[in-house]
Formats: C-alpha cells, structure tokens, sequence
C-alpha cells in the first residue's frame, strides 16, 4: 500500500505542477495579447487624429479651343433666342458683347 500511495501522490505533484504551468502560460500570453491590442488600439488612434488628406488638385483650366467653341455655343443660342423674338436686337448685341468680352 505505501508504494500505490506514493504513486497516488506523485501523480497529484505533476498534475497540479501541470496544471500551475498551463495557467501560468494562459496568463502571460493573454498579457501579451492584450498588450498587442493595446498598441494596435494607440496606432489607430494615431492615423484617426492626423490630418485629413490634401485636397485634390484643380481641374484644369479648359483649353483655347474648349473655350472658343463654348463661346460660339453661347452665340448661337443667344442667336436662336434672337430669331424667336425673345429678345430684342439691343439685348441681343449687349449679350453678345458680354461673351466675346470673357
């Protein structure tokens, strides 16, 4: 009988010294995790207080020709309001003018 009690005890010893091993273990790595998560939560804080991005760059400003053919666009509208007696023929130069002028 000593000897099954010794064997009884022994197991007792390595299984609780197992089992203190295993949470030790449990702990620091959730320690760890938790610090990793800590750090990540920081990083994101960070980027979310910085600067917002620059603003795009303007659109460029429309060409010679783009402008030109807008222009005549414009007249021929203001020619076509003309033709249907919308307009008189001083509103008629006074738009003009006004076009050619910008």
């Amino acid at each position: 009988m000593p000897g099954l009690l010794r064997g009884v005890a022994r197991t007792a010893v390595v299984a609780g010294t197992a089992t203190a091993v295993s949470n030790r273990v449990s702990r620091r790595q959730a320690g760890r995790w938790a610090a990793q998560d800590q750090q990540a939560a920081a990083a994101d804080q960070y980027y979310a207080q910085q600067a917002p991005p620059p603003p795009p760059p303007p659109a460029p400003a429309p060409s010679a020709g783009d402008e030109m053919s807008n222009k005549i666009a414009q007249l021929k509208e203001l020619g076509e309001l003309k033709e249907q007696g919308v307009l008189t023929e001083e509103e008629f130069a006074a738009q003009k003018s006004r076009i050619l002028a910008s």
